[in-house]
């Protein structure tokens, strides 16, 4: 057998047993399949040199050590001595997993909070404007404004809070990572097994939110103003429900791709998330200013709630020309 080969075969060895890492996961790293690092390791082909330009940055070595005989020390290449990655524990991925169950419900309760906050103000104004109970306009929209703001207050906090909780994990998304050995294929069993759930969760979630605007149509039959009024609450409650199954779903399904580093959060996506991320927030920040002003302005809290809704077709919309404009920036 070629003494050449045996030498790069044994130090891919050396190497990836030191950091952990079985062959699946090496393979992984490389973009190969699991044979290929077999059939290295066992001496029966080499890599090319691409594969070993790879496995020097992967493995913070030089290529001289790779390959050459005479080099019994490992040498280290100055970037990755001086910065290694940080690696995640099994009790690590485990316990970021099981948190981000518990976050994702919260954040979904926040979020259903936040999308039902006007309703107790429209359902009100209805109620006054029709004489169904003893209140003034101005009691009604006092009483409606009042419970919008505490809802909302809620919701915040319980954003504030589960952000907070989330800071130990943080490095997550900050700095590069690697797991240990068997995190990679614990964290894939658990994803196959949520799997079901997780096509469920959005199937009702898209389902619900999709379907929400029939309550409007019903009442239109109707002919009722104070049906129509009834019909906005009711979608919004059914909106919000969908969220609670959409959004535990998609965090903790997130929060297994974060860990394999796939799907959204694969190298070329995280580059991404940024630019994405600061549109997204200065959309929403843009329609919440807008709504409030229209509605203060209009004193028509019964109907500019339909900001919302083009606002939410309009995202849908903006985050596809981004997503355009990004490709085409990676292109040039």
């Amino acid at each position: 057998m070629d003494v050449e080969k045996m030498i790069l075969a044994d130090k891919i060895i050396t190497l990836r047993k030191k950091n952990g890492w079985s062959q699946e996961e090496l393979a992984e790293k490389l973009k190969v399949s699991r044979q290929a690092v077999s059939k290295w390791e066992g001496a029966q082909t080499v890599p090319d040199l691409e594969r070993v330009l790879q496995m020097s940055q992967l493995f913070g070595v030089t290529t001289d050590y790779l390959l050459k005989d005479e080099l019994d020390q490992e040498e280290y290449s100055a970037g990755e001595a001086e910065q290694p990655l940080r690696r995640v524990s099994m009790a690590e991925a485990n316990a970021f997993l099981d948190w981000r169950i518990t976050a994702g419900w919260r954040i979904a309760i926040a979020t259903f909070l936040c999308i039902i906050a006007a309703a107790p103000l429209i359902l009100l104004a209805g109620v006054s404007e029709n004489g169904l109970l003893p209140l003034t306009e101005n009691q009604a929209a006092g009483i409606g404004m009042l419970i919008l703001l505490l809802t909302v207050a809620a919701a915040v906090s319980l954003f504030i809070h589960t952000g907070l909780q989330n800071r130990p994990y943080a490095y997550l998304d900050e700095e590069d990572f690697e797991g240990e050995y068997g995190v990679l294929g614990m964290v894939r069993e658990r994803q196959k097994e949520f799997s079901g759930a997780y096509t469920r969760g959005l199937i009702i979630g898209i389902a619900l939110c999709v379907a929400s605007p029939c309550w409007l149509f019903l009442a239109v039959m109707n002919g009722s103003d104070f049906m129509v009024l009834v019909a906005v609450c009711c979608l919004l409650l059914t909106v919000g429900v969908g969220m609670l199954f959409l959004i535990p779903a998609a965090v903790r399904w997130a929060s297994m791709e974060k860990l394999m580093k796939t799907g959204e959060y694969s190298e070329k996506e995280k580059s991404r998330s940024k630019v994405k991320e600061a549109v997204s927030t200065a959309y929403w920040l843009t329609v919440t200013a807008l709504f409030l002003a229209v509605s203060f302005v209009t004193e028509a809290w019964g109907s500019t709630w339909i900001i919302w809704a083009v606002a939410g077709v309009v995202f849908a919309v903006v985050m596809t020309v981004t997503n355009l404009l990004l490709d085409r920036k990676e292109k040039q």
